[in-house]
Order: C-alpha cells, then sequence, then structure tokens
C-alpha cells in the first residue's frame, strides 16, 4: 500500500509550522526516490523560509476512497537550491499524465531557480481502516468489540 500510495497521482499534504508558530498544511507534488520525499518548487518561497527555521515536517498521502488508505511520513526537511528544472520535479509531474510534457517544456526554457525538500522518514504509519487503524483507535472500530457493547462481548469474525 505505502508504495502505492507513493507511486499516485495524487497530491500529498505537507504540514510544518509558520513563523508565528501556527501549524500550516499546504498540497504538494512530490517524488519518493527511494530514501527520500522530494518536494520542488520555484525559489523564493514563503514555505521554504519557514521550513529553514523550523525543519520538523510531516507528510499525508490518503485516497478519496472510502475507507480510505492513508501513508503518514514524519521527517525533517532539507533544502537545497539549484539552477534550472530539477529531475525530481519532472518527474513528479510527470506522473499527472497527458498534457504535462508541454508544460514542462515551457518551464524549462525559462531555466528557473529552484529549491529542493528532502524529507527522510523518521516515523511512518499505514491505515486502510481494514485492516490497519489508527492506534487510538476504539476498540469497536477495529472488529474486538462490538459498539454500546461491554469489554467481554466480542464480535465474532466467522459471521
Amino acid at each position: 500500500m505505502a508504495q502505492r500510495l507513493l507511486a499516485a497521482n495524487i497530491p500529498a499534504r505537507l504540514a510544518f509550522t509558520a513563523a508565528d508558530g501556527t501549524p500550516r498544511v499546504v498540497p504538494v507534488s512530490y517524488w519518493w526516490n527511494g530514501t527520500e520525499l522530494v518536494i520542488c518548487g520555484f525559489a523564493p518561497s514563503h514555505k521554504n523560509r519557514m521550513l529553514r527555521a523550523r525543519p520538523d515536517a510531516a507528510i499525508t498521502i490518503d485516497t478519496n476512497d472510502n475507507p480510505p488508505e492513508v501513508l503518514l511520513i514524519r521527517g525533517r526537511a532539507e533544502i537545497t537550491e539549484s539552477e534550472g528544472i530539477l529531475p525530481e520535479y519532472l518527474a513528479a509531474m510527470r506522473k499527472g499524465g497527458e498534457g504535462v510534457e508541454e508544460y514542462l517544456r515551457t518551464v524549462t526554457a525559462l531555466a528557473p531557480r529552484m529549491e529542493r525538500i528532502a524529507i527522510r522518514p523518521t516515523w511512518v504509519a499505514l491505515m486502510d481502516f481494514r485492516t490497519r487503524f489508527p492506534s487510538g483507535a476504539p476498540d469497536w472500530m477495529t472488529g474486538s468489540v462490538m459498539p454500546n457493547s461491554t469489554e467481554t462481548e466480542t464480535i465474532d469474525k466467522e459471521q
């Protein structure tokens, strides 16, 4: 499930702390290179200025299906700058399918300065709400106890 979510053409949500100490969450395109989640953007950006000051970040990649599949990642952001288009930006954008090549040709011709955010996971969790649940989920959600029952009334999983 994690590899499928990492390869999917769905946005991730990047959470970080702003300069005023309040939380921020922004949708981002991303590329998984096998060890880091890489997010690229055009320099300079407010997001990267805030991440440089407070590099702890969290990322969620999830589906709209019901029940959803969810990948949660935490780590520290390392930011570097580069002249021209970053290969991870090209790879992330190409997950988008049709019409992206014309956009990439236009952006590449502009040769922008880019910022690369690399987040190496220090903590990861998966939830599919079928076999993997949040650690704080109530017993009835995980199937071990029926709603409105006593702790001794367990669900018969054979039914």
